[in-house]
């Protein structure tokens, strides 16, 4: 494919890179005014841009409705398509990068991105990170690295990225793996590839699900966990440590999974969880005994999306386990790539 022919489709779904003013009422950019800002987005490089004003809400109030019709959308138009970028808040990003992930189906490159601080503010970063997001969305060497998150010019996979600071434009980071590249110069510097798939083939969001996310603290006496009922389909514990909870929680997970699928996950967010280090009461040997799935290298939040979807596909309780043993075993990045 020519520079004349590279098209790079955007949906805007609002958020703080297209807000104007603090108040609940403000006026939002719409999506062509987004690009319009950003003077680096394709101007210059051949890569045509087509912009969708897809929503306009704070990430905060998007749904499930609205992210299945984004992956529907985004699946219809990337085989057509050098590459796609999804443009929103960042109170969500990581969530919405993760279920994009799960479920895009072409292998056209899939950014998305936001911004930290408004328009009319000094130092604003949304016209920055949409033209880095751009241009990795029209890189054919950003091919095949899943759906991934162009922020503060680094180039994150959307299965580790996570918000890591309320305010700071260099909020995004991926513990535990890093980046796998920079944005220099307008253009993207790969240092790593992931080596699988996040999950093969794509699911599909068939059905609604519910999944619920369960953080302990210290003391928890498990009332939470009480009011995870048949409203539910899953659960999602994020436990202490590499998988631990108090012994009196053991009983009660127990009987929620025998239930449903509830995945074991930890509430620090970075690192793998264990499986065969501790075996007291509540320990993640003995959870992992009595049923409990883990969450492998995956964050809560993440967890419950990769539960949510493959419960939205129609995957029994054996693929599911099957889905986070194969996560969980395939968790690394892979060596610099050749060249």
């Amino acid at each position: 494919m020519s520079a004349a022919d590279q098209v790079v489709r955007i949906f805007t779904l609002g958020g703080t890179i297209s807000a104007l003013g603090g108040d609940a009422g403000s006026q939002r950019l719409s999506g062509e005014q987004l690009v319009a800002t950003s003077t680096g987005a394709g101007q210059g490089s051949g890569v045509r841009t087509e912009v969708e004003d897809f929503r306009r809400l704070p990430s905060s109030s998007l749904s499930f409705e609205d992210l299945g019709e984004l992956v529907d959308r985004v699946n219809d138009v990337a085989e057509d398509s050098t590459g796609v970028v999804v443009v929103q808040g960042t109170d969500t990003l990581e969530e919405t990068a993760f279920l994009l992930d799960l479920t895009c189906s072409s292998a056209a490159t899939v950014v998305v991105t936001g911004a930290m601080r408004r328009p009319d503010l000094p130092g604003a970063d949304g016209p920055a990170n949409l033209a880095g997001a751009v241009a990795v969305a029209a890189d054919p060497g950003c091919r095949g690295l899943g759906v991934l998150a162009v922020l503060a010019d680094e180039i994150h996979a959307a299965r580790y990225v996570r918000k890591t600071h309320t305010t700071s434009i260099a909020t995004f980071a991926s513990p535990g793996a890093g980046p796998l590249g920079l944005v220099v110069e307008g253009k993207p510097r790969l240092l790593l590839r992931p080596p699988h798939a996040t999950v093969t083939p794509p699911l599909r969001l068939r059905r609604p699900a519910r999944v619920a996310l369960v953080t302990l603290a210290l003391g928890d006496g498990g009332e939470l966990l009480d009011a995870v009922d048949d409203r539910f389909d899953g659960l999602v514990v994020a436990a202490f440590g590499a998988g631990h909870v108090p012994s009196w929680l053991v009983a009660p997970l127990t009987a929620l999974a025998a239930r449903m699928p509830v995945v074991l996950a930890s509430r620090t967010g970075s690192g793998p969880m264990l499986s065969a280090t501790y075996r007291g009461p509540g320990s993640e040997q003995d959870l992992l005994g009595r049923g409990l799935l883990s969450a492998g290298f995956l964050a809560p939040a993440k967890a419950r999306l990769l539960l949510h979807a493959l419960l939205a596909d129609g995957a029994g309780r054996e693929r599911i386990a099957a889905s986070f043993e194969a996560l969980a075993q395939l968790g690394g990045i892979g060596a610099q790539p050749e060249g």
